[in-house]
């Protein structure tokens, strides 16, 4: 199959001191989100027996003069021919997706294995189809859907009525190193899930905008009158091309001189958390919120960086596989 990539689902399954007063508990800059008290459950680490996270020893963060610089200069490389004179509204969706960077996976395919793909593509999502030989997605394996699994599996999560029992007994084959397939936390639908959405490869980018506006945060784009999968395209890239063609669109070329308050761009609601809360803390408030990441903030309320869903591969180190667990490989 040409373009498409698959997992091998064979058998495999495979701080400082604190301040007084310290606010102890996730945080909206706005309304405040109470925490309730629990007794100590398992961690990531006691379960997985993992090494410190390397967010440890991560650089620092662009300073804000150097962010807002970025803006104000915009790059002055020579954009894309192909788009110099055009419409950045009836650009066709297709023209910015690549079928390089779609990878698939079956509903059989273990979670495990599925992450291993997801981590090693360095792809935003993948997607789950039916059997092998299938062209047309019926669902997706993200990050968020990552988080949901691991917030189930040490406890965090808790089972709505009538699924105590599924919730148990895939607990059980979690501690126990088992597979677990996608169809089994596919069925328990863990999480927000984000709404499955499909638009030709046709349409304009125009109605890309009006699909991410509805808060929806990547688009499968399908060949025309088919489902066959032919591209993804998220916000990020959208952006992405955007920014760096910018120059090729006067209407958005002109944008890039003005600040984020002049065109009243943003929100003043920052979903936060206190920076010596626990990972799991955030990676909760993030699957309870539906929201992708959130601000990590100090005593004061000062935002000092943020953790998103995807630092959650953090936690999920190559010497956690069981034994016996075969890599995600690459199938044309």
């Amino acid at each position: 199959m040409s373009g498409r990539k698959e997992a091998d689902h064979g058998d495999s399954s495979r701080s400082p001191a604190t301040a007084p007063n310290k606010p102890s508990h996730p945080m909206r800059l706005g309304p405040t989100i109470p925490s309730t008290a629990s007794s100590h459950r398992q961690s990531f680490s006691e379960i997985r027996g993992l090494p410190p996270s390397p967010r440890t020893q991560r650089q620092p963060s662009f300073s804000h003069g150097a962010v807002q610089d970025l803006v104000d200069n915009p790059p002055v490389a020579k954009p894309a021919n192909a788009f110099i004179g055009r419409d950045w509204r009836g650009i066709q969706v297709g023209e910015l997706v690549s079928e390089d960077d779609v990878w698939f996976v079956s509903l059989d395919t273990g979670v495990e294995a599925a992450t291993e793909l997801l981590i090693d593509s360095e792809a935003p999502v993948v997607l789950i189809r039916e059997s092998p030989n299938s062209k047309t997605a019926i669902g997706t394996f993200d990050y968020s859907d990552l988080n949901a699994y691991l917030l189930l599996v040490v406890g965090v999560a808790k089972p709505e009525e009538g699924q105590v029992s599924s919730f148990k007994e895939l607990v059980n084959k979690a501690m126990l190193h088992d597979k677990i397939p996608l169809r089994d936390i596919k069925d328990l639908e863990l999480g927000k899930k984000e709404p499955f959405v499909t638009l030709s490869r046709a349409e304009n980018l125009m109605k890309a905008v009006e699909i991410f506006g509805s808060g929806i945060h990547r688009i499968l784009i399908v060949e025309e009158g088919t489902t066959q999968i032919t591209g993804i395209l998220s916000q990020l890239t959208l952006v992405k091309f955007l920014w760096e063609n910018g120059r090729s669109f006067p209407a958005i070329d002109q944008l890039y001189p003005q600040h984020l308050k002049d065109l009243a761009i943003g929100s003043m609601v920052v979903i936060g958390i206190n920076g010596d809360r626990p990972v799991a803390d955030a990676l909760k408030l993030m699957n309870d919120e539906g929201v992708t990441s959130v601000a990590v903030i100090d005593n004061q309320h000062n935002v000092i960086g943020n953790i998103s869903t995807v630092d959650v591969k953090s936690n999920w180190p190559e010497s956690s596989r069981p034994q016996g667990d075969k890599k995600a490989k690459e199938t044309k």
